[in-house]
């Protein structure tokens, strides 16, 4: 089963006019690439995106500003591209089955920040998932401006287990009586109930959004439940585990379309970004695909082999183990900070996130956990078998942090992995 992001290969090392007119651009370029090239990206948020999808980023259409929505433009000469974004709209709304999409925005923090701007005024209660939680920034953090605009208050997982409790989620809902739900994470290793948030937002008479930007590839794939048929809204990053182009999307219902439209643009952000919207549709496309499942479901199997590993090895792992395409390693049996551990596997090519669990005790900028996934190894290739040498890498520099062997060692098996399953940006065959 080839799990890698397309067949189509290219040459991607900065190109002759690049280099011609900013070497120095291109020389870090090239830099980048071989950076990538030899790194286990474990972050769960990072993948790879396809030769087409980068070509399509690539283009012209960069040159075309197209303010509003197709058929409603402030600008001329959008014919083209109105065709463009309207092909991307019908391919997220077939792939997700939803009444809706707008694929205008940049990030998925702008496709949260223009959802709440459709039906919120400023002060409107919400409730969400705190950071420390698994939460987002864009969930409520007094850093973020959701924290700053809305009234969020959290819901929290259950202390001894780290799991979700939807009945004390019912009763936060029930006590604080929110105009929203947001339902959604950065760093939570479980299935969301997406019926029973449905449930307790009617019962609070609250919108319900679902933030699915970390697992939005697998609903795509068919390897984790959709949150569409009872989400009010739904966003999305198209990076993460889509494997396409940085950005955002929105989908909803139809009753909503307008008001969702009208929050991207004007009120968000201006101009869309043409060539991302293009760059979109391919991976809309992409995403549609059998080989696709099949790599949806890759991700999940891979990380529960990577979690099984890390468990056998003796590493405490927050809920558990996963149920998705990440996990969260609890570093206080360990005596290391999560900061100190981000740095040090970045010399041996290994890429982690330092991040914050419940009652993790540390800060915020320096928590005392690390967090994996397997969406990117898994877009290269590898299978089952590697997610259990990765494990034992992990666990050999964390069980010998201090020894220059050891972190030669993982070094020397980090960069054996990536040899024996390159990107496909070298013209080297993915067939």
């Amino acid at each position: 089963m080839d799990t890698r992001p397309s067949v189509q290969t290219g040459d991607f090392t900065a190109k002759p006019a690049l280099r011609a007119t900013d070497p120095d651009v291109a020389a870090l370029l090239d830099e980048e690439l071989e950076r990538q090239e030899d790194t286990l990206e474990l972050i769960p948020s990072e993948n790879i995106a396809s030769v087409a999808v980068l070509e399509a980023l690539g283009s012209w259409l960069n040159n075309k500003y197209a303010e509003g929505v197709p058929g409603k433009r402030y600008y001329g000469g959008c014919e083209v591209v109105d065709k463009v974004e309207n092909l991307a709209r019908d391919r997220a709304k077939a792939l997700f089955g939803a009444e809706h999409a707008n694929v205008q925005p940049h990030s998925g923090t702008e496709a949260n920040m223009a959802v709440y701007a459709s039906v919120l005024t400023p002060g409107d209660k919400v409730l969400g998932m705190a950071l420390d939680q698994g939460g987002h920034l864009s969930h409520g953090s007094p850093v973020s401006f959701s924290g700053k605009i809305y009234h969020f208050e959290p819901y929290f997982v259950d202390e001894t287990t780290g799991i979700l409790d939807m009945d004390s989620v019912r009763e936060r809902a029930l006590e604080f009586r929110p105009k929203m739900i947001v339902a959604g994470y950065s760093s939570y290793p479980r299935i969301l109930d997406f019926a029973a948030f449905a449930e307790i937002a009617r019962e609070a008479d609250a919108y319900l959004m679902v933030d699915m930007a970390h697992f939005a590839g697998l609903v795509a794939g068919g390897a984790h439940p959709s949150p569409v048929p009872h989400a009010d809204f739904v966003t999305f990053t198209t990076h993460k585990t889509m494997r396409g182009p940085w950005g955002g999307a929105i989908l909803c219902r139809a009753e909503h379309a307008d008001q969702v439209d009208k929050a991207v643009c004007p009120n968000v952000q201006g101009g869309p970004q043409m060539h991302a919207i293009a760059a979109k549709a391919v991976m809309f496309k992409q995403c549609a695909q059998p080989e696709f499942r099949d790599y949806a479901q890759a991700v999940v199997s891979n990380a529960k082999a990577m979690a099984a590993g890390l468990l056998r090895r003796g590493l405490e792992l927050t809920t558990g183990g996963t149920d998705n395409h990440l996990m969260v390693i609890d570093l206080r049996p360990t005596g290391l900070r999560g900061r100190q551990v981000q740095a040090a596997f970045d010399e041996v090519g290994v890429t982690v996130n330092a991040n914050a669990f419940p009652g993790h005790g540390g800060t915020p900028y320096n928590p005392n956990g690390i967090r994996l996934g397997s969406p990117s190894v898994t877009s290269r290739g590898m299978g089952e078998a590697e997610m259990d040498e990765i494990a034992g890498l992990v666990a050999r520099m964390l069980g010998g942090f201090d020894d220059p062997a050891v972190r030669a060692e993982v070094q020397e098996g980090s960069r054996a992995l990536c040899r024996r399953f390159p990107l496909p940006y070298r013209g080297a065959s993915t067939a």
